[in-house]
């Protein structure tokens, strides 16, 4: 499946998520099998380019090509200034976030709060095409509401207007992430298009990927909060998507030096601080719905490692953590220092 000149093999893509898809959660998903990886949205506003949270998600040095690099905002111009700087500083593709449900973002009236403008997005997707020579996707969902239902007429602007692939989530902004994906709908966009579709909502296994591909036609498939704390599911979907087998899960081993790999990225790339700090939701998710933890285990880690101040303690906890799990005893937690 191409995006403009990039190749993206396998056509499985770990969503963009603010506050989670950073650099170290991008690589790791990357090495693990995604085929693409959507950076978290960096507003469009010039005036917040320099602030340390977008200097870090504007830092893509090391990044496994191709590096796709999601915007955010309401005004043509600026979303244009703000994709040819991304490009400047290393985006190969362009992704237009008119899909986010935020509160804080909708009531700015971005994210998928556009799709209520349907004049305003063919100015936004026009601006922002002219702007770059890179490939610009377009991320939407299935509308504003129930009566609302635009996403077909939204995917026909966006065509005309030159993205080259669309994204879209199978709900409706007020839907946020409740419900069931709405398949049919992503089907039905796919059916009237020439571009790429991927399909995004709801996919959290192998069997699920296979099922909603063969039920939309999609090109691609986006996995957005199943990824999380379980990264190894894009090389288990792909694997099943080529050669209809399901691999095992990752033994305990294996799952401790992927978790142990996060955290030290993450220390690196935040600092000691704040990446302990960023570091503990990713540890809650890696514990989360393990069959080898009990829920007396899972509560006992989680209240050791998010009290755990160093870098060094919150490694350490993990590790005897995850070596007395291996080895079949039971752990007394201390109290972290």
């Amino acid at each position: 499946m191409q995006i403009g000149r990039h190749r993206i093999d396998p056509p499985v893509i770990l969503a963009p998520m603010a506050g989670v898809t950073d650099k170290p959660f991008r690589q790791l998903c990357k090495r693990l099998g995604a085929g693409l990886a959507v950076s978290e949205m960096t507003i469009s506003d010039p005036r917040f380019w320099k602030t340390d949270k977008s200097l870090r998600r504007m830092d893509h040095a090391g990044e496994p090509d191709p590096i796709s690099v999601q915007i955010a905002g309401t005004v043509p111009e600026m979303l244009a200034d703000a994709a040819r700087y991304n490009v400047d500083h290393g985006a190969q593709i362009i992704d237009i976030n008119m899909g986010c449900p935020a509160k804080k973002v909708c009531n700015a009236w971005a994210g998928s709060a556009l799709m209520r403008d349907e004049a305003l997005v063919e100015r936004i997707l026009g601006a922002v095409v002219k702007a770059v020579d890179v490939p610009v996707t377009l991320k939407i969902r299935t509308g504003w509401n129930v009566d609302n239902r635009n996403a077909p007429t939204i995917a026909r602007i966006a065509e005309d207007a030159g993205i080259a692939a669309l994204a879209v989530h199978g709900r409706t902004r007020d839907q946020q992430y409740s419900g069931n994906a709405e398949y049919d709908t992503i089907a039905a966009i796919k059916s009237a298009l020439a571009i790429p579709v991927f399909a995004n909502g709801d996919v959290d296994s192998p069997h699920k990927a296979a099922e909603v591909l063969e039920r939309t036609g999609a090109d691609a498939i986006l996995i957005g909060r199943a990824a999380q704390g379980r990264p190894w599911i894009f090389r288990e979907v792909a694997h099943h998507l080529s050669t209809g087998e399901i691999l095992p899960p990752p033994p305990l081993a294996e799952v401790r030096d992927i978790l142990l790999e996060h955290l030290e990225a993450l220390h690196a790339f935040y600092g000691e601080v704040a990446g302990v700090r960023i570091a503990r939701k990713h540890l809650g998710w890696y514990a989360k719905d393990r069959p080898e933890h009990t829920d007396e285990q899972r509560a006992a880690f989680r209240a050791v490692v998010n009290r755990a101040e160093s870098a060094q303690a919150q490694i350490v906890l993990t590790r005897d953590y995850f070596d007395a799990l291996i080895a079949g005893v039971a752990l007394p937690l201390p109290v972290a220092a």
